[in-house]
């Protein structure tokens, strides 16, 4: 295959995805209610989507470094956070300690065959997911170094900019 075809066919792959909507799936939050994750909004205005597992060093420092700014996030844009956990169903037990131990003011849901997020083609934790005000897939990021955190604020203010 071409250099320049396997571009073309990269760059068509990812506006697929972009313009996705969220698919369907039946997640339980860490209080037991059943979300429909299609359903996700945030009154039309930009949302995340961050997934993690307790076991996860780089997600929880994610999670954590989003906490110690998400009320000026909040202010600022209105964003809200959805933290979604991909701990295997015997590990669940582990999620709510380690939300209420760092505060972590999220919605949190329990994804235990990881299918929702498999959905997305993410393979790799934390993976998080960008959503416009209408649901719609803007951009997925893979990993976390210390920092990142600055660009997921950062397309959320460009969405919100809109």
């Amino acid at each position: 295959m071409s250099k320049a075809l396997f571009i073309m066919m990269m760059l068509f792959a990812t506006a697929q995805t972009i313009s996705a909507q969220l698919p369907s799936f039946k997640l339980k939050t860490i209080d037991g209610k059943t979300v429909s994750t299609d359903t996700l909004r945030n009154d039309g205005k930009p949302f995340i989507i961050s997934f993690f597992a307790t076991w996860c060093k780089p997600c929880n420092r994610e999670l954590s470094a989003i906490a110690e700014v998400y009320d000026e996030w909040q202010k600022e844009t209105g964003v809200k956070l959805y933290a979604v956990s991909i701990d295997k169903a015997q590990n669940a037990n582990k999620v709510k300690p380690l939300v209420n131990q760092n505060g972590w003011p999220y919605e949190v849901m329990l994804d235990p065959n990881s299918e929702f997020r498999k959905s997305f083609g993410g393979e790799m934790i934390p993976f998080v997911i960008i959503c416009d005000g209408n649901g719609k897939i803007i951009e997925k990021h893979n990993g976390y170094t210390e920092g990142s955190e600055e660009e997921i604020i950062e397309k959320v203010r460009e969405l919100t900019s809109k």
